[in-house]
């Protein structure tokens, strides 16, 4: 859409709040924005100039335009956070937040269980979190489990089955760590009493458990139980600990927010910390991939909007540098220039800062930012190392993945001129290889790929990398010789754990300089195709290509291979599974089929 174009329909465009949707050619979403006056904020796309690269070719690829008014900027800025998350435009803002967090789970099940998972499943089940530190989710988890007995079995307590006297105490119940629901020996009401305190300690609200365990413990005291009183101020006393190495600032805070940001020309970095009780129950630091000039209020607007609602959070107070748009017009905004909550602050800032420099340094160790100068370097160097007649101007790299053994896919990467080519990665299934045989799998895939390039006539790369030593190393030389190309180009393989280059024929591997920059080019091409692989690898087994390994059992169909990796959540774990624990998922008859299979197997 050119200027003239624009200006034709602009008297149409509304001047009231709302949100406007770019789209190109092919009808694909571009962009989506809000503004406090529609025509005036898409109006300045067309007739101002733009110093940022991305917004100038954004605006050159509008083919038209659409627009929702709103009753206010406040629910402008809801519907863009929304339309956002749901369809990703490609020049929007992108939170680079996409790791699989821990949860601590309390299962929706009669007396239920609670444990570490990294899976949500909606089942109806209560998910706590999520947390951005194993180890503080665990620690949580052990402060349970010393302070609140609860079962940590699987077996179905079912009022009928307890009452048919089915189940037996077992250890745990003598070691004083369950109160034994399976014999009857606890009420539900008293067990789910137990789950109650759980709840405040993982929100963050110890002092409510506190309150409620002193009581208890002076009740037990007057009634001269001085052994049982003694048990539980050892358990007040833990708590007590914890909340002490917890709590920050100021422990009449409150239940608050806090949001800060720092910014740099290619990303911006936003730290989220939500206290309960002065707290700090979550804290994370989010990378967001700047695609247009955008203004910190705005990134930090939408970047908190996603933060608060994958959290769950309901404090009603937010810290914050600046004044931005709220996602809850309940939300009271602090601007601190002094005392606790401006310390909240400066460490949630300084912890963005942190982030931002450790992946400054990340990014310079795998040459992310370098300039095609150190590119060219780093290509020079590694024909010098390896003694190559020629500059590695296009480098190829195959690796070889499997899932426990099962279901064998390779990857090529490539790079020209010392940079990730993307456009010429390729996937592979292994088609002619029967069970999993790793050199076989890349004699195959590296065959395939030059055999193509020959009959395509497209140029072959002056250096391949076979990820995985001596053995793939031989097995890609074979193909490579049917093809008559071993003089066309120099063919190493890598050790897997260490950057060894291993050459045809030689028995000591020659280790690069580990600071090198062709060790770091080396490095990176490594790590690129071990994502690229892996990434296909797990693409096609959630889209359910591969068949699993619980159909292949005679009477197990695809309802209860998913049923049982719904609950158990891989073979691995299924194959240690007792008769009794499989029937309480699947029932007695399959139950003992399955069973059978895998132990007739052992």
């Amino acid at each position: 859409m050119t200027k003239e174009e624009f200006s034709a329909i602009s008297p149409s465009i509304s001047s009231q709040p709302g949100c406007y949707k770019y789209y190109d050619v092919n009808n694909e979403l571009l962009y989506v924005g809000k503004a406090k006056n529609l025509r005036k904020r898409v109006s300045s796309y067309f007739h101002k100039t733009h110093d940022n690269r991305k917004t100038q070719l954004l605006v050159t690829h509008i083919h038209h335009i659409e627009f929702t008014v709103t009753d206010s900027e406040h629910d402008a800025f809801l519907l863009e956070n929304s339309l956002i998350k749901h369809y990703q435009p490609r020049y929007n803002i992108e939170l680079k937040d996409d790791k699989t967090y821990p949860y601590i789970v309390i299962k929706k099940e009669r007396f239920p269980r609670v444990f570490f998972t990294r899976h949500v499943i909606r089942d109806g089940s209560e998910y706590i979190g999520p947390f951005t530190s194993v180890v503080i989710a665990r620690e949580l988890l052990d402060l349970i489990k010393e302070n609140i007995p609860l079962r940590n079995c699987s077996l179905n307590l079912s009022e009928g089955n307890i009452n048919k006297g089915k189940f037996k105490v077992c250890l745990e119940y003598h070691l004083g760590n369950c109160k034994g629901p399976c014999e009857g020996l606890q009420t539900s009401e008293d067990y789910n009493e137990k789950l109650q305190y759980i709840r405040h300690i993982l929100k963050g609200n110890i002092s409510e458990v506190l309150k409620e365990l002193k009581d208890e413990m002076m009740q037990l005291a007057s009634e001269m139980e001085f052994e049982k009183a003694e048990i539980i101020k050892q358990k007040i006393a833990s708590l007590q600990q914890y909340q002490s190495k917890s709590t920050v600032v100021n422990p009449h805070l409150g239940n608050v927010d806090v949001v800060t940001i720092v910014r740099d020309e290619q990303a911006a970095y936003v730290n989220y910390m939500m206290l309960s009780n002065g707290t700090i129950i979550y804290a994370n630091t989010i990378k967001i991939e700047q695609k247009i000039e955008e203004t910190e209020a705005a990134i930090l607007a939408i970047a908190y909007a996603r933060l608060r609602e994958k959290y769950n959070s309901v404090s009603k107070e937010l810290i914050a540098p600046f004044i931005i748009d709220l996602p809850d017009e309940s939300l009271d905004l602090t601007i601190p220039k002094a005392g606790d909550k401006k310390k909240l602050l400066d460490m949630s800032l300084k912890n963005a800062e942190i982030f931002r420099s450790e992946i400054k340094k990340k990014n310079a160790l795998l040459l992310d930012t370098a300039t095609e100068e150190q590119e060219m370097q780093a290509l020079i160097e590694l024909q010098s190392v390896l003694h190559l007649p020629a500059l590695p101007i296009h480098i190829e790299c195959f690796d070889n993945s499997n899932f426990q053994g099962a279901y064998p896919v390779a990857a090529m990467v490539c790079f020209r001129n010392g940079v990730a080519a993307n456009k010429d990665y390729r996937h592979y299934k292994i088609k002619t290889v029967v069970g999993i045989d790793d050199f076989a799998s890349m004699s195959e895939v590296v065959y395939r790929r030059y055999k193509r390039l020959l009959d395509e006539e497209r140029s072959l790369p002056q250096l391949v990398i076979i990820d995985g030593g001596k053995g793939q190393l031989g097995a890609a030389l074979k193909s490579i010789d049917r093809l008559g190309l071993l003089s066309e180009m120099t063919v190493v393989g890598l050790a897997k754990k260490e950057e060894s280059i291993f050459f045809p024929g030689d028995k000591n591997p020659l280790q690069l300089p580990y600071d090198s920059a062709a060790h770091l080019l080396v490095r990176r091409i490594r790590d690129e195709v071990h994502r690229f692989g892996i990434t296909f690898h797990r693409q096609l087994r959630s889209a359910g290509t591969f068949k699993n390994e619980l159909e292949a059992i005679p009477g197990i169909g695809e309802k209860t291979a998913t049923e049982l990796l719904t609950e158990f959540r891989s073979v691995k774990n299924i194959k240690l599974l007792t008769e009794r624990e499989l029937t309480r998922v699947i029932g007695a008859s399959k139950a003992r089929v399955v069973w059978a299979y895998f132990n007739d197997a052992v």
